[in-house]
């Protein structure tokens, strides 16, 4: 009962007067609508269906938005559906995390901080790449704790491993979603998981080795995409300066967010 009150609350929390924002962020919203009609559009997060131009961020949050629009035909509830579900999703999923290790209670109380935190609702009733972001990180998060649950056992060796995959997997995506943010969060996991499992450092090193392919796998083969496919034949990188996703990865998006640096920005910040 405690549980699906507060999955209730969580869900009024996140759809109640969902359209409020109207179409929120329309610089994503114009792609969301690109990939809704067009398949090329969607694969490279086009803002236009005739794919000129990409947005300034990967897409694994846009083909969320699409794939709705694509449904539900464009507006704002197909648009900020997808958020809303994501904060629903986080919201169970961190209190099964919490509720495995530290009972049923904590895992409820947890779940309401979370849906009560203002940051919280401002994510998952926006259609900026963060919802989907926080969504996969709490997920790798949750694999990486149950990979722990497993001793140094033939059997329980596999599980772990799928589990460590399932980890990567989901950080990978997450780059996808916003970049070099996601692996804010690698320090603390590859701690963790060396420090904490009950296996041999020999394992510990390799299962984390597999998971770090996991990662790359899952991120890389859309970022190869961008490198293989002549540029003739791809809508231009926006917010980089010479077509190149990597340019943006670790310019705009990098380094560029730590200096200050406004280079490729679609709104360049004014000059005082």
């Amino acid at each position: 009962m405690a549980l699906g009150v507060m999955l209730l609350a969580a869900c009024a929390i996140f759809f109640i007067n969902l359209t409020a924002s109207g179409y929120a962020n329309e610089f994503y919203s114009a792609a969301a609508q690109a990939g809704s009609v067009s398949w090329k559009a969607f694969l490279w997060g086009s803002l236009d269906s005739g794919n000129a131009i990409t947005v300034d961020k990967p897409v694994a949050a846009l083909w969320l938005m699409a794939l709705s629009v694509r449904i539900l035909g464009l507006n704002s509830f197909a648009i900020l559906l997808p958020e809303a579900l994501m904060g629903v999703a986080t919201t169970y999923l961190l209190y099964a995390t919490v509720r495995r290790y530290w009972g049923n209670w904590a895992g409820i109380v947890t779940g309401f901080i979370f849906t009560l935190t203002p940051v919280a609702a401002l994510m998952f009733r926006f259609n900026n790449p963060d919802a989907l972001l926080v969504l996969l990180m709490t997920g790798a998060t949750h694999a990486l704790l149950r990979s722990l649950e497993y001793v140094n056992h033939p059997s329980d060796n596999r599980k772990r491993t799928w589990w460590m995959v399932l980890a990567g997997a989901l950080v990978g995506f997450g780059f996808l979603t916003k970049e070099l943010q996601v692996l804010l969060v690698l320090p603390g996991f590859a701690l963790a998981f060396l420090l904490a499992s009950p296996t041999d450092m020999v394992r510990r090193i390799l299962d984390s080795l597999v998971a770090t392919a996991s990662m790359i796998v899952a991120a890389g083969w859309w970022v190869l995409l961008t490198v293989v496919v002549p540029a003739g034949d791809r809508p231009y990188i926006g917010g980089s300066q010479r077509n190149s996703f990597l340019e943006l990865t670790f310019g705009y998006n990098g380094f560029g967010r730590l200096t200050g640096s406004e280079e490729g920005s679609v709104i360049p910040r004014p000059r005082p």
